[in-house]
């Protein structure tokens, strides 16, 4: 690995303790951010909120953030709006849906999703863990598919991930969605049991993204090129090989990442052989799963104007989507580490019930 000569630029880079930050900390661990002339350090946030102020106010340069998020700050919905940029993406799959015990066997007892819970005798209470995050467009996506309409049968609460298997064991919630590890947490505590996994909804759908304000993008380019490069050589080292992943795992346990032990999170970061290839965790995918697609970015303000958050009019997303999505910074890092590049700037993808997205 060469290392580039010269003084280190320091970034602050914010995550979440969820087990697909882990390019982030292998990006410090295998050094890939000094080869690129940075020194990342990283810092852990208590809640996606808190990313999303600390990233607006300066306090972090850049964050392991949720894809949805990143395009609800840049329209302003729900909260402060401010121009923002994807980097890349750090993953595709690894999230879950969890309902308690006694929901999750109706369900499983062929049920349907609106008897299993005890719809209309009663409003459920869901949590996800950003309004306009990914984890909420899985849950309510999930939930409209089946005939519950997640804005006025069930109450959608916001919480951070790490606190939802304990509010679930307190009975304080009927499910959640969230990432790994805490969904496998519910199980382990037997508080609850997944029902479907994110990338059973979406087979291949973006999660985490590397973003930043749009001003540090633009202003300091080579900076942000020389980040994304340094996080697909994490990304891509991730992928390579089981027994890095299993390294991962103690490190994200050892450095304080997630306060869970390695075993625990070595399960979530190397699914068993059951959960389908298409709904695995991935990293890289040989950039396929990095790439900025377009097509992803516009099928999240599809997906706010369903639920009424954004006006009719969509003559403007592709615009929105091509400022948000930092193509040229990427390609550069793509080549410049030898991550092979697609042909289009968009890809086709078709969700559990058959919606084709295009």
């Amino acid at each position: 690995m060469t290392h580039i000569a010269g003084p280190l630029r320091p970034l602050r880079i914010g995550f979440m303790p969820l087990v697909d930050c882990a390019p982030l900390l292998v990006a410090t661990r295998m050094g890939f951010d000094r080869a690129h002339g940075l020194q990342l350090d990283l810092r852990r946030q208590g809640s996606w909120a808190a990313v999303r102020d600390k990233l607006l106010s300066g306090e972090l340069d850049a964050a392991h953030a949720l894809a949805g998020m990143v395009y609800g700050i840049d329209t302003g919905i729900g909260g402060p709006q401010a121009p923002m940029a994807v980097l890349m993406a750090l993953n595709h799959n690894g999230q879950a849906i969890v309902l308690a015990p006694a929901a999750a066997q109706r369900l499983r007892a062929g049920a349907t999703l609106r008897e299993a819970l005890d719809v209309p005798a009663r409003r459920p209470q869901l949590a996800q863990t950003f309004p306009t995050g990914t984890h909420a467009m899985w849950l309510y996506y999930w939930l409209a598919a089946q005939g519950v309409d997640p804005l006025h049968d069930v109450q959608a609460l916001t919480l951070p991930p790490p606190e939802m298997p304990a509010a679930l064991a307190r009975g304080d919630l009927q499910g959640y969605c969230a990432g790994e590890p805490w969904a496998a947490q519910a199980e382990a505590l037997g508080a609850g049991a997944r029902v479907i996994r994110s990338g059973e909804i979406w087979p291949g759908h973006p999660e985490k993204v590397l973003a930043c304000r749009r001003a540090f993008a633009a202003l300091e380019p080579e900076v942000a090129t020389a980040l994304t490069a340094a996080v697909l050589e994490a990304c891509r080292w991730l992928d390579a090989d089981p027994d890095h992943r299993a390294r991962a795992a103690r490190w994200l346990a050892d450095d304080g990442a997630i306060d869970l032990p390695a075993d625990s999170l070595r399960d979530c970061l190397l699914p068993p052989d059951i959960v389908p290839a298409s709904a695995r965790l991935r990293f890289h995918g040989d950039g396929e799963v990095n790439f900025p697609w377009l097509s992803d970015g516009r099928w999240f303000l599809h997906q706010f104007r369903r639920w009424g958050w954004l006006d009719a009019d969509a003559t403007g997303d592709d615009a929105r989507v091509a400022e948000i999505h930092r193509l040229d910074s990427y390609r550069l890092a793509a080549l410049q580490v030898g991550v092979p590049l697609p042909r289009g700037e968009t890809r086709t993808s078709v969700l559990f019930d058959g919606m084709r997205w295009e």
